[in-house]
């Protein structure tokens, strides 16, 4: 089955289901559970998260501190940002 054929009949199923009505306080219960369980079961999705902002920000640092003039081998950034990186862990 194609993608767009799946989408389709996703679209199909959900146009089918019955409306649910729910409170807010229920509704954030449902959320917050459903976060738990991300943060629970699946920590590597965290960690990755949390590790790309962590590049990001290094890298952003990195190029800040480049246009003051000063330059830096490319082999001393990269070994300064796996070491900061390693610290986040």
């Amino acid at each position: 089955m194609t993608l767009e054929a799946e989408q389709k009949a996703e679209r199909r199923d959900i146009k089918s289901m019955p409306a649910l009505t729910i409170g807010t306080d229920e509704l954030k219960k449902i959320i917050r559970e459903a976060f738990i369980e991300v943060l629970t079961e699946r920590r590597d999705l965290i960690e990755d998260a949390v590790l790309e902002a962590i590049e990001d920000i290094g890298l952003g640092i990195a190029m800040k501190e480049g246009r003051t003039g000063e330059y830096v081998e490319n082999r001393k950034f990269l070994k300064r940002l796996e070491s900061k990186i390693q610290r986040a862990k």
